[in-house]
């Protein structure tokens, strides 16, 4: 489990099951004989309205050689087309494809599967062409740049099986007729413009298993229509402009949901005592909203939590002891807590990489606290507490630190000795009482605010505002004023 926030948000652990499967079926190619004329010929218009391909990606797409060998694209039953299996590679600059989707591709008529994912640039409206293809049961076309609404017609697609728009421009209202899409595991909507309410009528959609409306402009309530779904493992709504308390009906998903996320919205009220029921919750983020109270003491049953996110509400004392054999990430920062210390459930956790507790009434000295691994850490942010002593120990035996946050404490240490790894890109140590020399290698980080210490000494070439470094004792060099010969 070490680090599932790191995965693809592109694909979620239920979408490369489902895949895997599906291509593991579609994987056997018949290619005895030339594949059929109809899909060669869709599959070049479709080429045809593709202008740029930087990386080659449809290079073997050539006339006159058989389609069923041509890359993403699988064969089976009489060596008609059933798949177009396109991936942009997301590190590699050029591994992307710029164009429209033809609608010639309706003649590739024995296609299940569409999987246009991360090629980036591929733009025009919602493909009508999905309604004259009788067998499509999988699309996903996901971070690209389609654009416009989705067609009202759009429950006509009812043999689908999953469905994911996620990370395009899709504007307006999500149809009402999206319920119709009854035969539905997946329906991911995420990352688009989408605006209106919840489509209360996905109550109709019983077998879902993944639901995704995250990064889009919802607004109103969240409808209490979970009681339809025993099958629901993934509801991602984050980031959007949602009110009100958390339906109670989400209690019903509490045998199998392993993922639930709902920050950044504008919720109330407290949080449900039920949330300790889902024992199978991996994921739960209820940061940036409007939540008040305590958190319910049977938090504590939930054992198998790996990421916790509560940060950024008006929650307050007492914090519950956790009985988790291992957090993955935890932030609880800038609510009403008063902890004092790190707590030991986090301390014990030899798996963690992400500890945030900006603001958390931390009264301890860094020295004495000596966590079970620190191997890992990618994050840590202890900013706006009263911690003493010297991050060093700590922070020299981490080997993939990327961000590490203490401003307004009262550590005390000599900033030369802090070994900086390469992947350090943010350093946040301002309001302490650091000392010393700024070491040459933070001319590596992206961030970096050392401000109102004590620090002394010219500056190493570096590209930071002035007030990265103001309120010194005694340090000089751009962007501060030269050096005294």
């Amino acid at each position: 489990m070490k680090k599932n926030s790191h995965l693809s948000p592109s694909l979620p652990w239920t979408t490369p099951f489902i895949i895997l499967s599906i291509l593991t079926v579609h994987s056997i190619k018949i290619t005895s004989a030339a594949c059929h004329v109809d899909d060669e010929k869709g599959l070049l218009a479709f080429k045809s309205g593709i202008t740029q391909d930087p990386s080659g990606m449809l290079s073997s797409w050539k006339s006159g050689t058989d389609c069923c060998n041509w890359a993403g694209i699988n064969c089976r039953e009489n060596n008609r087309v059933t798949t177009i299996s396109l991936y942009g590679q997301v590190d590699k600059p050029d591994s992307y494809l710029t164009g429209t989707i033809s609608s010639s591709l309706v003649k590739v008529q024995n296609l299940d599967g569409i999987y246009f994912v991360n090629l980036r640039n591929i733009s025009g409206p919602f493909p009508d062409l999905l309604f004259g293809l009788p067998k499509l049961l999988y699309v996903y076309i996901e971070n690209s740049k389609l654009s416009g609404t989705l067609p009202v017609n759009i429950g006509k697609l009812k043999q689908l099986g999953a469905l994911s728009l996620e990370g395009n421009r899709f504007t307006g209202s999500i149809p009402s007729s999206i319920s119709e899409l009854t035969q539905l595991t997946q329906l991911v909507l995420g990352k688009n413009e989408f605006s209106g309410h919840f489509p209360a009528g996905i109550k109709q959609i019983r077998n879902l298993s993944y639901l995704n409306l995250e990064q889009n402009k919802l607004m109103g309530t969240i409808p209490d229509i979970f009681k339809s779904f025993t099958d629901l493992r993934i509801l991602r709504l984050s980031h959007n402009e949602f009110s009100g308390e958390i339906p109670e009906s989400i209690l019903s998903l509490a045998p199998k949901l392993a993922y639930l996320e709902l920050g950044h919205n504008r919720l109330s009220g407290q949080i449900p005592s039920y949330l300790g029921k889902f024992k199978a919750l991996d994921t739960l983020d209820l940061s940036w909203n409007s939540f008040t109270g305590v958190v319910p003491k049977t938090f504590s049953n939930l054992t198998k939590i790996f990421n916790l996110d509560l940060s950024h509400n008006s929650l307050n004392d007492p914090f519950p002891q956790m009985n988790v054999k291992g957090i993955e990430s935890l932030d609880l920062s800038y609510n009403n807590f008063h902890l004092k210390e790190i707590p030991k459930w986090v301390t014990s956790s030899p798996i963690i990489y992400s500890l945030k507790l900006a603001k958390c009434g931390i009264k301890m000295n860094l020295d004495t606290w000596k966590p079970a691994e620190t191997y890992f850490y990618d994050y840590i942010d202890l900013s706006e507490n009263e911690i003493t002593g010297s991050p060093v120990d700590l922070l020299n035996r981490t080997d993939f630190l990327v961000e590490f946050k203490a401003a307004g404490n009262k550590l005390k240490f000599d900033l030369a000795k802090l070994r900086i790894v390469k992947t350090l890109k943010e350093l946040d140590i301002s309001r302490n009482l650091v000392y010393g020399k700024v070491p040459a290698a933070i001319t590596g980080f992206n961030k970096l605010n050392v401000s109102y210490n004590h620090l002394c000494g010219q500056l190493p070439k570096n590209k930071f505002p002035v007030s990265s470094f103001v309120g010194n004792d005694c340090l000089c060099g751009p962007p501060l004023s030269p050096c005294k010969l």
